[in-house]
């Protein structure tokens, strides 16, 4: 398979002619025409793009409904099982849906595929893969990290390389990448409708997918061939005009909808870009604004086919893909009177960068504003750390705006004030940047290049300089800015922005720096000021693979063993319950009432906890032990 893999991140035809042969080989494709078997869902599948069924079932709701549609309800509701009989009613109707595939990443994976071997299934029903990315600690850098991880978690990595290998689940090694980037440079197409087990599986709105985060429960449902069920969701637009400019970034468009839609204003709603200021965002850009519609409570966020994604997907060796949208663009546009059940409209030419926290990413400050409203506030505005990347904001862009900023403060003598940590998204990302001298300008910086994985952005994040409780402030460009999610630490006040103002802020090591507006000194003590960041949204010499990372689950699987030890303390095999008595429980005493904000972090907690996720008795001693209770103790 490594073959496979290398051969298909080249360009232009040879791609093409290359893409047929190596599905003959590797996936034993049956004799169809070239031209038919080029145009499969991604470069590790034979399963066709869905294009044609899912026009058909448009058509079928389109005469039902009788009205314009939004791009949304085309991608949602042509991947109904029953679009004739099917109740639609957006906030109100369940949906029983069809998605193309399912992604899992590994603390996610391990109860998600224990729960499938229960099944007494032999083969998953989607294709499916697992994504080791949640279990590799930062501590001193990428190399020494990652070998740690392999061998902490060697139990955990050997059980989800083989349960994917038996049941026919793609698996990506440690050192991959994150899950949202590798879906993103692989498995991502306009139109896909894809659940991921973690929260941040939208990203793929980026590249016109419409992408769920879920729970395990519902993966295994799908792999196991039964319709999966979603509430209707309500449909809010996010009408963009203007351009980008300057300082201004694609985070600073969800960093301002956050503010407006609040951590509760986007539950239940998939939130829909659209407008003529759509173009003026690249594809990993458009990514980046999905991915963090998380943070709103929305069902997922997507952007309309465009010919930013068209680039990416050609950059990324899906030539045949790209041309497929273009046919089926009918089916990736929202019609011309899309009805809305709420419209938002922003003016990219005059959207200020945003910085927002700390404790909650809805809290959003300009630039300009933020140092006086943390002097007022009393929060630290010396900063600590500074830490770019993440599934988040990690491409090759992102690297190369941060090094643009760099190479001008290197040029006047300086460096960050401050640790300053990157995370590459990608093994892809990881090589690209080394290759073209990004990675080592950003090391000139101060920087340290972390692993190939989430690390701080979760909690997997061995901080030392600072001690628990220690009042402290660090600045991402992560997604998520809950008490203690980073470090453990509920004294630490996290603020999320792009990852050009963390650069910025992390060169004046100060809060109350504007890079739009202030001056820095240099070390011949002259001032100077920082010119607007700039970087090629796609490397001009084409992705650099890197290392093969990835494993195709083989053809026959069955005589794979997935052992489980009954000693181990980190995976359980599941026991069925006791067969119900038809009878409901009652008088069931009430243990918890969670009242404030209760997210994914809430209830089952990140950081060390991960290490229990295939262990149900120990994963279940975290469960909201940092919710807070409603109801006290007397009662």
């Amino acid at each position: 398979m490594a073959h496979c893999t290398r051969v298909l991140h080249g360009q232009g035809s040879r791609t093409r002619l290359a893409l047929v042969e190596i599905q003959k080989r590797c996936f034993s494709v049956s004799p169809l025409t070239a031209a038919a078997a080029q145009v499969a869902m991604s470069k590790f599948d034979k399963v066709p793009l869905p294009y044609d069924k899912l026009t058909k079932t448009l058509e079928v709701v389109k005469k039902r409904l009788g009205r314009d549609m939004t791009l949304s309800e085309k991608v949602l509701y042509s991947h109904l099982d029953d679009p004739k009989g099917q109740e639609i009613e957006r906030g109100t109707s369940y949906l029983r849906l069809r998605p193309d595939r399912v992604a899992m990443q590994d603390a996610t994976a391990q109860m998600a595929m224990l729960q499938f071997i229960s099944s007494g299934l032999p083969k998953v029903a989607v294709p499916s893969t697992i994504h080791c990315d949640h279990l590799i600690e930062a501590q001193t850098g990428g190399t020494k990290d990652l070998a740690r991880a392999k061998d902490i978690n060697k139990e955990v990595y050997k059980f989800l390389e083989t349960a994917g290998a038996k049941y026919g689940v793609g698996f990506w090694k440690p050192g991959s990448g994150i899950i949202h980037q590798i879906i993103l440079e692989n498995y991502a197409f306009p139109g896909l409708l894809m659940i991921g087990t973690d929260s941040h599986t939208p990203n793929g709105g980026g590249l016109g997918g419409l992408c769920i985060g879920v729970g395990g429960a519902d993966a295994v449902d799908v792999m196991a061939d039964i319709p999966w069920e979603l509430k209707c969701p309500k449909v809010i637009g996010v009408k963009l005009t203007g351009q980008l400019k300057g300082w201004t970034s694609p985070k600073d468009v969800i960093l301002k909808v956050a503010g407006i839609l609040t951590v509760k204003g986007g539950t239940g709603a998939i939130v829909e870009y659209h407008g003529p200021g759509v173009d003026s965002i690249s594809c990993t850009g458009m990514a980046t604004i999905c991915n963090m519609g998380a943070e709103i409570g929305a069902t997922t966020s997507v952007f309309p086919f465009n010919s930013r994604m068209e680039a990416y997907l050609k950059s990324t060796g899906r030539h045949d893909i790209a041309a497929a949208a273009n046919r089926n663009k009918n089916l990736l546009t929202p019609d011309p009177k899309a009805p809305y059940d709420q419209v938002i409209e922003i003016d990219l030419s005059t959207l200020e960068p945003h910085v927002n926290g700390p404790f909650t990413p809805d809290l959003a400050n300009p630039i300009s504003k933020l140092g006086d409203v943390a002097k007022k506030n009393d929060w630290p505005v010396d900063i600590r750390v500074g830490l770019i990347g993440s599934c988040t904001n990690s491409s090759y862009e992102d690297m190369g705006r941060c090094a643009s900023i760099v190479k001008e403060a290197l040029g006047h003598g300086l460096k960050s004030k401050i640790p300053f940590n990157v995370t590459p998204g990608s093994e892809q990302v990881r090589a690209t940047i080394e290759r073209d001298g990004i990675a080592q300008t950003l090391r000139d910086f101060g920087g340290t290049v972390l692993a190939n994985a989430c690390g701080p952005c979760i909690g997997q994040w061995d901080r030392k300089d600072v001690k628990k409780g220690e009042k402290n402030t660090i600045v991402t460009s992560y997604n998520r800015n809950f008490t203690g999610r980073n470090d453990a630490n509920p004294a630490t006040h996290c603020f999320v922005t792009s990852p050009e103002l963390v650069t910025a802020l992390s060169l004046a090591g100060r809060l109350d720096f504007n890079p739009v507006t202030d001056e820095l000194t240099g070390t011949d003590g002259k001032k100077f000021k920082l010119s607007d960041p700039f970087a090629d949204e796609l490397p001009a010499k084409g992705f650099d693979p890197g290392q093969d990372t990835y494993e195709h689950p083989p053809a026959d699987g069955s005589k794979v063993q997935v052992d489980v030890s009954p000693s181990s303390d980190r995976l359980q095999l599941l026991e069925p319950f006791d067969k119900w008595n038809g009878k409901d429980l009652t008088d069931l005493t009430i243990l918890i009432k969670v009242k404030g904000k209760c997210t994914t972090d809430h209830i089952s907690a990140a950081g060390p906890w991960l290490k229990y996720r295939g262990h149900l008795d120990n994963i279940s001693n975290n469960m909201f032990i940092t919710g807070t209770n409603a109801i006290s103790s007397a009662h």
